[in-house]
């Protein structure tokens, strides 16, 4: 009992601090004072939602038609992937290898400048195009930022419709979206695109004397629209228009696509058109720092 005395009566640095501000009559005043700071530093700062912090992402784009996603990491991906690392400022180098595509995502460091990003980059590899395998396109070079980073994705889900639908109603908001002003750009991922597939009969080709190289270029002259001019007269102009764009499957099955038997062929004849979902494609995500060794995601 008498050394809790004690303790009392002679408090530390901690105590006695304590103890003066309970007593004290400024100590109303003090958190008065604190508080109007607090407020003050809230409404007379200037903030900003999301501040500009310097992250630059360069996308190069190639293509190398009728390779496989093996081929394309092989011979594509793994070889920019090399060449890229070696610029300075390089902190992640994302590839995407797809049937006849290669995707890579180069990141920089925080704070280093986009201009000089996308020279350094673009000399690069212009000055080793020549290590790139024959058949390989040009690279598309397009920068990206902080800004296209989106700040609202929404998410459609349902267990009574499909993805091709799922994907109609999300492109319905997306018009409605962009109505909405300030609002600078939306984009629809996923789901399946609306798509025409012309499946064609071998038989009924044969038996027409037809092949599917003979219908590709009467289907590409079937489906365009030009203007060839005007006619004026009598302070009048009448402006020209030959052909229209096809529009439905009815339209693309009533295409004539050849004659035999003194009969005009149509092309439902000799396909089947199917207007609806796109079949989905496998696309194979290969190596980077950040992904791990190998992943295979199907769309």
């Amino acid at each position: 009992m008498k050394e809790t005395n004690e303790l009392s009566e002679h408090p530390g640095f901690a105590g006695r601090m304590a103890r003066a501000f309970i007593t004290s009559k400024l100590t109303p005043v003090i958190i008065f004072a604190s508080l109007l700071m607090g407020i003050l530093a809230i409404v007379l700062l200037p903030r900003e939602e999301e501040p500009q912090i310097k992250v630059p992402m360069i996308d190069v784009m190639v293509s190398m038609p009728g390779a496989t996603p093996k081929e394309i990491e092989e011979r594509v991906s793994i070889p920019m992937e090399k060449l890229l690392y070696e610029l300075p400022g390089i902190e992640y180098i994302y590839s995407t290898s797809m049937p006849g595509k290669s995707l890579l995502v180069a990141r920089f460091y925080v704070g280093q400048n986009l201009e000089n990003a996308i020279v350094t980059l673009n000399q690069k590899l212009e000055t080793n195009f020549d290590r790139i395998p024959h058949g390989v396109s040009r690279p598309l070079i397009k920068p990206h930022t902080i800004d296209d980073v989106p700040i609202l994705a929404l998410t459609f889900h349902s267990k009574t419709y499909d993805h091709f639908t799922l994907r109609r109603i999300a492109a319905q908001v997306d018009d409605a979206l962009k109505n909405i002003p300030e609002v600078a750009e939306t984009k629809l991922i996923g789901g399946n695109r609306r798509e025409v597939r012309i499946e064609f009969d071998p038989l009924q080709l044969a038996a027409r004397n037809l092949t599917a190289a003979d219908l590709v270029p009467r289907l590409q002259q079937a489906n365009r629209q030009t203007y060839t001019g005007s006619l004026q007269n009598m302070n009048r102009e009448v402006i020209l228009q030959s052909g229209t764009f096809l529009s439905s499957a009815q339209e693309i099955g009533r295409i004539v696509v050849g004659v035999y038997g003194n009969k005009p062929v149509y092309l439902d004849e000799v396909a089947t058109v199917i207007d609806g979902p796109e079949e989905p494609n496998n696309y194979v995500f290969f190596g980077s720092p950040a992904f791990g060794e190998e992943a295979a995601v199907t769309l």
